[in-house]
This record gives C-alpha cells, structure tokens and sequence, in this order.
C-alpha cells in the first residue's frame, strides 16, 4: 500500500481520470504542448482537440497539475506543468495577455506557483500579467481594477486573484488597497460575505452594486486577506480572514460543512476556488486551520462519495451535495465540463495537501 494518506490516494485518482479524459496536444500536432480538451465525452465531428478557448480554465488546470508535482514530485508532473504552460502561450497567440484581468492574474498565480518548473516563462508570465493588471487599478468606482479592459464593472473575480499574485510578487501596497476596496464596497456589512462586483458611471460614482454571493467571491478575497496577513502585518488582515470563514461557516455551508456547487461552464469553477483558499488558510494561519479544515474535508468527502466511476476513473458532480450522473457526448450535464471536474480534483488536492500539514 503506499505511503501517502487516503486523501492524497484519491487526488491522485482524480487527477489521472481528469488528464486521461481531457488533456491533449494542442492542435493534436504541436509537440511540447498540453491544454486541457473543455468538455468529455467530445462530439464526434463537432469537438476539436481541444474545443472552445477558456484561458482561465487552462490556468486553473495548470494550477491542479503544481498541486499533483508539490504533492508527489515525478519528472512526468514536471514536464506536464511546463507543457501547459506552452500550451497556454501559443494558443493565445503567443501572449500572456487578454483583456480579462480575472482571466490574466489566475495564470500569473499559476505560473508563479509553478516557479522553477517552467523557468524562465515562468518569470516572464508573471511580469507580463503583474505589469498589466496594475494598469488595471482606476479611482472609479472608488478604487480597484477593472474585470476587463474597456468595461464599466469592477468585481471580485478580478480583483481578489489579483490583489492575492501582486502580493506574492512584491506589490504589497497595491495588493492592501485593491482589498481594502473590496472591503468598503463589496462585503456585506450584514453578512460578512462578499458580494460580486458594481457598475461604475462614466463620471466615476458607484452605478449599482451587484449583490450576488458565489463562493468563488469569498474564496479570492479570504486569499487576499491571509496572504496580506502573512506580509503586510497589520491585524485587520487576520481578522478580515476570520469574518470571511464565519460567514462561509453560517450561510454557505450546510449543517454538514459542505459547500454548495454553481453549475457547469465558468461556475464549475467557483467552489473548487475557495476550498483551495480554504486550505491555504488552514495551513497559513493556525487560528482558521480547524474551521477551514472542516469545510475542506466535508466538502472533499462528499465529492468522493458523490463520484461516479468510468473506466478513466471517477467522475465529480458540479454539487458536491447530490451524486453525480455519467453524461455522454450528446448530454448537457454539466459533468461534462473540464471546469467541474478540476473542482473535484482542487478539492481532493486541497484534503490532500490539509492531510500532509496536519501530520508534519
């Protein structure tokens, strides 16, 4: 039997089922190369290699697979780590950058995680996308970054990642006043739970703000807050940090601490995102580690026991609270989307890397 704990068994389970269906060649031809293929099973004829573009899926696959080579470091995790990367690049037509700054600072987090792994493109990733998105930053709206070039809307998705990359590289300043916004103008002051983004006036004032709560909203800005915490000092961060956890705790969670799921597409995507944060918490500040821990293994058993296995391995359901279905070619289930099975992988991850911190 191996060594490793029960849950990084099953991430490792995880991760070959979610590389087995969907990693690819890009373009099937261009060597050195991986992306991940959007959807499985694939439409014979319809699909291509690879389908429809989401830069910001690739980034978090690129994200799942450091997860796999810090939790069991193989020459294959390395290469792979790389090849994404490339893949990234050339399919964006050589570039780092597009006009979503969600988008950019999520593969700058990745690719700064990633470190020695991809070198040089590594550093370059990172200096590209953090040079862009302090162009981001405007007084309108009261401060913080724009979600994409040319918009009137300022949100969460893009600021929390952003405000999380630009600490991590030194622009620690820059990083406390995107979160400090995000703190005047988008947490609830009632709840505690962020809100996701405003519309902004062309004279600057706040148009309307947009109330929806998605965990993803509370996952970024809980990083942010435990990253500043780490580097910046000041006791607001920690606290800020605990507020987010209880109000995740009290109205997110359900009675057994397992988070609720968004759906197929983009929001696959969101509850994966905070449980990784969740984690990063956990082990980063001891005062959050037993109530982030619980969210994060309720949450991780749950889609275990909810998964349904194929032959490339299991299957995760986009809510981790009911089972999930084996969709095929022709289905709409949302089981089909690359972003909902990288939730499932990041969650088995995250139990993962909790496990290794609570046992040295």
């Amino acid at each position: 039997m191996s060594a490793a704990g029960p849950w990084a068994q099953r991430a490792e389970q995880a991760e070959r089922a979610v590389l087995g269906r969907h990693l690819r060649l890009l373009g099937a031809v261009l060597p050195g190369t991986r992306l991940g293929r959007s959807t499985w099973p694939a439409r014979r004829g319809i699909d291509g290699p690879v389908g429809s573009w989401n830069y910001w899926w690739q980034a978090h696959l690129l994200d799942c697979v450091v997860d796999a080579q810090l939790r069991a470091p193989a020459p294959a995790r390395a290469w792979r780590v790389a090849a994404l990367l490339r893949g990234v690049r050339w399919r964006n037509g050589r570039s780092w950058i597009n006009r979503y700054f969600d988008d950019i600072a999520w593969l700058g987090l990745a690719a700064q995680r990633a470190g020695p792994l991809v070198g040089r493109a590594g550093d370059d990733a990172v200096r590209a996308i953090t040079d862009q998105l302090r162009l981001g930053w405007s007084e309108h709206g009261g401060g913080g970054i724009w979600w994409r070039v040319s918009d009137d809307f300022k949100n969460t998705p893009a600021n929390g990642p952003a405000a999380i990359l630009l600490a991590r590289t030194g622009h620690v300043e820059l990083a406390a006043s995107i979160t400090d916004w995000m703190t005047e103008h988008l947490v609830d002051p009632v709840t505690g739970l962020v809100r996701d983004g405003l519309h902004v006036n062309p004279d600057g004032s706040v148009r309307v703000v947009e109330g929806n709560v998605y965990t993803y909203c509370q996952g970024v800005y809980l990083g942010a807050c435990v990253e500043l915490a780490q580097r910046a000092g000041d006791p607001r961060w920690a606290q800020r940090a605990g507020r987010t956890l209880a109000a995740v705790t009290e109205h997110l969670a359900g009675p057994d601490g397992v988070l609720p799921g968004h759906g197929g597409g983009d929001c696959g995507l969101f509850t994966g995102i905070l449980v990784r944060y969740l984690a990063d918490a956990a082990l980063r500040r001891l005062e959050l580690a037993a109530a982030a821990g619980r969210l994060v293994t309720a949450s991780a058993t749950a889609a275990w026991d909810g998964r349904v296995e194929t032959r490339a391995g299991p299957l995760f359901a986009p809510d981790w609270r009911v089972p999930a279905l084996l969709p095929d070619a022709w289905s709409d289930a949302a089981e089909r989307d690359l972003s909902v099975q990288l939730s499932g992988w990041m969650v088995l991850e995250a139990a993962a890397a909790f496990e290794r911190g609570r046992v040295g």
